[in-house]
């Protein structure tokens, strides 16, 4: 990912919430990643989402935290707010319990570039550890397959 994003000159950040920035941790956990990383949002409370990623406070609101536009307008904040040509966007319930009746492994991972704007919703299994991990599998796949 960061190769690609190297050659292609091009940079990302992350705004996330129920991965609280293990997005941004794994893609600059390889060398190189300072010249494509712009930086990451954290953004776990819901008050957060509006104020630092510039969501929608009336889309919080009315279809709360966990929602596709929500993930698409955080991926948006990324990109917008660390001036990177791509964002990346997550929320979601890790669990062990249901949130404003979403049930836990209910992930939505958004994407913001040049020319898309994506968002892919997964149920993942497993415990919050699993859950997080395969979150961050799902939004670095939905970037790789925009770069391929």
């Amino acid at each position: 990912m960061v190769t690609r994003l190297t050659r292609l000159g091009q940079t990302v950040a992350t705004a996330e919430s129920l991965t609280a920035g293990l997005v941004c941790v794994t893609l600059t956990e390889v060398p190189g990643a300072s010249a494509v990383v712009r930086g990451g949002l954290v953004v776990y409370a819901t008050d957060l989402k509006a104020s630092l990623a510039g969501v929608d406070p009336e889309l919080l609101a009315r279809s709360g935290a966990v929602h596709p536009e929500v993930a698409a307008q955080l991926a948006d904040g990324a990109r917008e707010r660390c001036g990177a040509d791509w964002g990346l966007g997550l929320t979601g319930v890790a669990g062990p319990d249901p949130q404003d009746g979403v049930v836990p492994g209910t992930v939505h991972a958004g994407l913001a570039g040049p020319g898309v704007r994506e968002v892919k919703t997964s149920w993942f299994e497993g415990d919050r550890a699993a859950v997080r991990t395969e979150a961050v599998r799902a939004a670095l796949d939905l970037l790789r397959e925009h770069l391929a």
